[in-house]
């Protein structure tokens, strides 16, 4: 509107136009990768996450959008997990699957990686939350993961519109939706000072039963797990233990 011979309507009018542009692209892409928009709206969202306290109004899915309002529980912890990790996240998802309970994990490295892996190995049903948009898989390393999850009607979801890159403060945020679209989390291993701690924050803030599988006190992924367990936990050695 600075500009000479530029007025309100016709500034709006351009502005307008850029962002039909941007949304129209958005929608080209959405439909090219067969990705969906579920809203607050509608009865594909959600329930359980609507009772959480800044719930997202709407996510992006992609995979079996069906499956979202299926008996949840949540696996997390470590990305540089132990091999003691690895075998107990899969324990852990490949039993519950076979109970038809959804696993829930973040499509990260290490225990989220096996968590996902041991639903897949009992041909059950897990869905990864990501903290970047759908057309960006990170880590990279896990894009065989994220297709694999998809083939086996689960479903990958995000709160981020696509292009959105894997900010550091993106991970944090979408934690409460793993937390929140679970009825409890089972944290396999944790540091002293972890990202894991911060969605076991955000399950206790929610009124989420926090499930925790002790560790080797001489191994520093056990520090924060075993602080856990201190602080009154409930300490879990078998899936049996899970109240559903």
């Amino acid at each position: 509107m600075q500009i000479k011979g530029f007025d309100k309507i016709l500034a709006e009018n351009i502005t307008n136009k850029k962002n039909k542009e941007l949304l129209k692209n958005q929608i080209d892409a959405l439909k090219k990768e067969n990705i969906k928009i579920i809203t607050i709206e509608d009865k594909e969202y959600p329930a359980i996450l609507k009772t959480i306290y800044d719930y997202p109004i709407s996510i992006y899915v992609k995979g079996n959008e069906k499956i979202l309002n299926r008996q949840a529980i949540g696996i997390v912890g470590c990305r540089e997990c132990s091999s003691y990790g690895e075998n107990v996240a899969q324990y852990f998802a490949y039993n519950l699957s076979r109970n038809n309970i959804n696993v829930i994990s973040g499509l990260a490295k290490g225990i989220d990686s096996h968590a996902h892996i041991g639903a897949i190995r009992a041909k059950g049903i897990t869905i990864g939350v990501i903290g970047t948009g759908l057309d960006i898989v990170y880590p990279k390393e896990n894009q065989y993961l994220y297709d694999k999850i998809i083939e086996e009607n689960g479903a990958i979801i995000s709160e981020y519109p696509l292009g959105t890159k894997p900010e550091k403060m993106n991970f944090p945020a979408r934690n409460r939706i793993i937390s929140g679209m679970s009825k409890g989390i089972i944290v396999v291993e944790a540091k002293r000072k972890s990202g894991t701690l911060i969605t076991v924050d955000f399950a206790l803030e929610q009124g989420k039963n926090v499930y925790v599988v002790p560790g080797n006190i001489n191994q520093i992924n056990s520090v924060g797990t075993n602080d856990l367990i201190k602080q009154g936990a409930q300490i879990i050695t078998s899936y049996r233990d899970i109240e559903l």
